[in-house]
């Protein structure tokens, strides 16, 4: 019989705990929940703090998931299971639209794209299956960040000199990028005009997965005859096959 390790446990539950809430939490809500003395839970995230798996926000007082702990969900978004649900789906909206469609992941401050369904006829994009773009400058990256609570954005985005720009348009300091984010969630899909690509335009819809940063979007030529509005309707029916695919497992 293989012997409990109760530190590891224990950071096993932290995890699982805090990737099921929607913000950050008190130190002493974490201890309580998985059951540890609250001295053990200091320490415990102290240390998970060292390596990035969770953060703590002073000012709230608070613990949330850090990088770490999505860079191991995006190991996780990269292999065979997310994929392989959205493939099929993906390929549909495709022959829908006529337009390209991708599916990405957040990764720190980036998106990943871990999946491109191109067109017939229509042009290469830079969103290959590999790359890595600045999410606030993107429509997948941006339908994420909206479904986070509000101090994961600012640990993302401090402050002005964590933006960049590709094209010379996006946002470019905190506040504009919790304008737009605001924008985002009001309507329940994210966009962007040629922020990314000049003459490119794109419609994303983020899953609602607690433990799947990750969104669908399609991109399209900026002069094209295309209506935002069947775009948006198809993609928010993609993402709702893939929420229910991913629940169902």
């Amino acid at each position: 019989m293989t012997r409990p390790v109760p530190a590891a446990t224990a950071t096993l539950r932290v995890l699982r705990f805090l990737s099921g809430q929607p913000v950050p939490l008190p130190a002493s809500r974490i201890a309580a929940e998985i059951g540890l003395p609250r001295s053990s839970a200091y320490h415990l995230l102290a240390a998970m703090a060292e390596e990035d798996f969770v953060v703590h926000y002073p000012d709230d007082r608070t613990w949330g998931l850090g990088i770490g702990a999505w860079e191991v969900g995006l190991a996780f978004a990269q292999q065979e299971p997310l994929a392989r649900l959205a493939r099929v789906p993906l390929a549909r909206l495709v022959d829908a639209l006529g337009q390209s469609a991708h599916l990405a992941v957040l990764h720190g401050s980036d998106v990943l794209y871990v999946l491109e369904e191109r067109a017939r006829g229509r042009p290469s994009l830079v969103t290959d299956v590999g790359v890595r773009l600045p999410a606030h400058l993107t429509a997948s990256g941006r339908a994420i960040l909206a479904t986070l609570a509000r101090p994961q954005v600012r640990a993302l985005y401090p402050d002005a000199s964590a933006f960049v720009s590709r094209s010379g348009v996006g946002p470019r300091t905190p506040t504009q990028l919790r304008d737009l984010l605001g924008t985002t969630r009001r309507r329940g899909h994210a966009t962007e005009d040629g922020e990314v690509t000049p003459g490119f335009r794109s419609v994303a819809v983020a899953l609602t997965g607690p433990s799947v940063r990750a969104a669908v979007a399609v991109t399209w030529e900026s002069a094209a005859d295309v209506s935002d509005g069947a775009v948006v309707t198809a993609v928010r029916a993609t993402a709702d096959t893939l929420d229910r695919r991913l629940h169902a497992r």
